[in-house]
């Protein structure tokens, strides 16, 4: 494979050499799916997931070159029809054997023939529908029963479940009220080791004859809280910038020059917001993370008007995945738009 030009890729994925570490996570996921157990998979956005499905969809095709895997990316996906299409593509690839008619009110009959041809197939087929969470979304009544009772026979397929709001997945897959209810096994994936991201980013710096100092490495790494694409876009840039001597200055370079090429998105994407929404947005983002959002500290803090407009605000900024709910408390899900609003008001 042709080498390329920068190591630190901020989006796909190219081979085992430019991805790092989440050695436990792959075999566990080898493991799960190799002995015919589907998977719930759960990250925060930009955590990585959609890399580590890739990864071990590539070992297990080193394995075995005769199974099949198939990425399917659903967030796009509006309703069952887009659902359809999306499947139908990815599974069939245009074979020209086969002829559906994916129109309007014939979702259910298309989607009955993509199943039909992965069981008699003969092959072992890996699939994974990121962002599964969106089918809960489309218009359609009973879509998960649908797909549930033409999942339950794919002994030949294993299957992978994968989102970022992991609140609607788990409704969907752990609440008995739910037809997937127990039919997978739940992973979580968390940050990178600290330690074992520093070895393998320092490597492509010294093949530069450059050096990246653990000092530098971890002051990035606190400041991101490990969360992996971040990361990853500052090393990206850092490692294009060809400057022998990285510091911390070289490190905040970067990063207000990410924030200046999103400027005028980040003016249009907070303009979209009504005045008390976007009030909210920038109390959070100078305090980076809010444990209790309802509070009277935080609220007199910040001029916020009364504590049931901060919940109808909040739950606005959150369904549109532009606050996210940690462990610690309430942040923006954009460290950059974060940092941007923190800073520029």
């Amino acid at each position: 494979m042709e080498k390329i030009e920068n190591p630190f890729l901020v989006s796909g994925y190219e081979s085992p050499e430019y991805f790092c570490d989440r050695k436990q996570e792959t075999a566990d996921l080898m493991e799960t799916l190799s002995n015919g157990r589907n998977v719930m998979l759960t990250s925060p956005r930009r955590m990585g997931k959609t890399g580590l499905i890739k990864h071990t969809f590539h070992l297990l095709k080193q394995q075995n070159r005769d199974i099949t895997t198939i990425y399917i990316d659903l967030f796009p996906t509006e309703n069952l029809a887009d659902f359809t299409q999306v499947f139908a593509s990815a599974v069939l690839g245009g074979k020209p054997k086969i002829t559906l008619d994916i129109s309007k009110g014939n979702e259910s009959h298309t989607l009955e023939q993509v199943f039909q041809y992965l069981k008699q197939s003969g092959k072992n087929c890996y699939i994974a529908f990121d962002e599964f969470q969106q089918i809960a979304k489309y218009p359609e009544q009973n879509v998960e029963a649908l797909l549930r009772s033409h999942i339950q026979d794919l002994h030949n397929t294993h299957l992978i479940f994968s989102g970022s709001q992991a609140h609607m997945l788990q409704e969907m897959f752990l609440s008995p009220k739910r037809p997937f209810y127990q039919s997978t096994a739940g992973k979580t994936i968390e940050t990178i080791n600290q330690d074992a991201y520093y070895e393998f980013a320092s490597q492509f710096f010294k093949n530069q004859e450059r050096e990246l100092s653990v000092v530098i490495f971890n002051d990035l790494y606190q400041l991101f809280e490990g969360h992996t694409w971040y990361i990853q876009m500052i090393l990206n840039r850092l490692y294009s910038k060809r400057s022998r001597a990285i510091e911390s200055d070289l490190v905040h370079e970067c990063i207000s020059d990410i924030i200046n090429e999103n400027e005028y998105y980040y003016q249009q994407l907070l303009r979209a917001y009504p005045k008390g929404q976007a009030k909210l947005l920038k109390a959070i983002a100078k305090e980076k993370k809010v444990k209790e959002i309802t509070s009277g500290v935080f609220i007199s803090k910040y001029s916020l008007t009364a504590t049931s407009s901060v919940k109808t605000a909040l739950t606005r900024l959150l369904d549109d995945e532009v606050v996210y709910r940690s462990a610690d408390g309430y942040m923006i899900y954009d460290r950059f738009f974060g940092e941007w609003l923190a800073t520029t008001f």
